[in-house]
Order: C-alpha cells, then structure tokens, then sequence
C-alpha cells in the first residue's frame, strides 16, 4: 500500500508579542477581511502588526492573519524546499513543486476575488491606490520570497502579481508583507477608532499631509501658528491646503506634478 499522504495544515495567528503562542488550528472566519502569508519564516509574524490599533484590531477579531509555512511543504525527510539556478549562479531558487501546494492551499480557502501577490523588488511600487483596492477585497494572498528569488514557472502559471516597497533589495518579503499588511488593514472600516482620521493624511487626496501641531503653545521659542489658534474653521482649511500643497511641491515634485494633471 502507498503511504498515507501527509496533511499539510494552517496556522492561525492573532496579536500577541510571542508568536509561537497564537499558532493554533481556529478555523478561518467568514466574511473577514484575511490576509495569507506564505513564508519560509512563520515566527516573524504577527511581528509589528501584533501592536496599537492593528493588534487590538487583530486580537477583536476585526481582520485576521493567516500564516502558510512553506517549508511544510518541502520534499524529502529533509523538507529541501529550493535549488541551485539552472544555467548557474550563485544562491538558491525556491522550487515551483514545492511553492504550489502552499499556494493551492491559501487559494482553495480563499473567496474569489482576493489578490494573488509576491514580493518582489522588480515588480509594481505598492502605494496607497493599491493599499485602497486591497481593502476593498476579501483580503490578499502575499507569497514572501527568500534567497535568489522563486521559479518563474510559478509566477506566469498563477499569473502573480509581483509588488515591491520600494527600489532596493531586502534578505526576503516578510518586513515588506508587513508593511504593506498596515498600510492596507488601517483603511478597513472598523479598524480605526476614528474613520475621519484617514481623510486628510498623506496621499489620501494625492497631496502630502499639513504640518500637525499640538500643546504646548510654545516651545523653545516656536510658537503654533496663530491661524491653527483662531478658531475660524474655514482659515484653518485654507491654511492646511495651502500648506500640503507647499509640502509636496517641496518634498515630493513627482506628486505635485501628477496632482496638478489631475486636478485640471
């Protein structure tokens, strides 16, 4: 008789600063926006997201964390999960045999119209547009890469979607999963204490965010502009788009011009 096949299970994550302690087998919650991280590194996770508005978030159940550790998959006794690159060069490739089963896992679990993504510094810049299309679906599959990267074979048969945080190149996609993971789950309704918090920072209308000041009224020698004092609502408007617009002419050219374009 053939052996009995082995069964591959998830792990279930929620806020905690120890994260061994959270992988348990609660089964997934319906209708929750879910985010699935495949990795070589489960411990890594909830990593920052397990704290302030996130984890609190997190632990009410509001969104939820759903880790795929891929060396599960890995073949032989010793759970080999890459390989040396055909054609040479140095590092190791992660293997499309072994990739698959973790992803059909995530995917045959998932609701339909969830994004399929992999961490990758050739691939799209992730931004706040795409951080908004991501909230707006069930959740997001994010595979998190390691070493010289993964097959292509499996990029162009799932047809993935390759993000990247930024024009530099990292040990893997964990941090990058994480960072994307925050700036995605903090447009969910529920997430934010305040909804009207999301209204006017950075990049919410293509411009960066005014200066934010608070008490005391005076320190060392700065004092808070006396607009921001006066009480009157529509200078206090006036004032902070007039400064955000300052800002990103100054700091960020790219989206001034971008913004002006749209703007006529």
């Amino acid at each position: 008789m053939p052996d009995k096949p082995l069964s591959h299970g998830r792990k279930s994550i929620s806020a905690s600063t120890i994260p061994k302690e959270l992988m348990t087998n609660s089964p997934r919650l319906s209708n929750l926006w879910t985010a699935d991280v495949i990795t070589l590194y489960p411990n890594l996770f909830p990593g920052v997201l397990s704290e302030s508005i996130l984890g609190k978030s997190l632990q009410k159940k509001k969104w939820a964390l759903e880790i795929v550790n891929l060396r599960d998959f890995g073949i032989g006794p010793n759970k080999k999960v890459d390989d040396t690159p055909t054609g040479g060069g140095a590092g190791l490739v992660l293997r499309a045999d072994v990739i698959e089963p973790a992803l059909e896992k995530s995917i045959s679990s998932s609701p339909k119209g969830r994004p399929l993504v992999y961490m990758s510094p050739r691939g799209k810049r992730f931004d706040q547009t795409l951080a908004k299309k991501w909230a707006a679906a069930p959740g997001v599959i994010i595979l998190c890469g390691r070493f010289e990267g993964i097959d292509e074979r499996i990029l162009e048969h799932y047809d993935i979607e390759e993000i990247s945080l930024g024009d530099f190149v990292m040990t893997g996609g964990e941090v990058a999963a994480q960072a994307m993971i925050d700036a995605t789950v903090r447009l969910l309704p529920t997430v934010l204490g305040n909804p009207d918090s999301l209204l006017d920072e950075s990049h919410s209308s293509g411009l960066l965010e005014y200066p934010q000041y608070t008490k005391p009224a005076e320190w060392k020698g700065q004092k808070i502009p006396e607009t921001l004092l006066s009480g009157h609502h529509e200078n206090i408007a006036k004032w902070r788009m007039d400064q955000a617009k300052t800002k990103t002419q100054k700091h960020r050219p790219d989206l001034w011009k971008t913004w002006n374009k749209v703007k006529d």
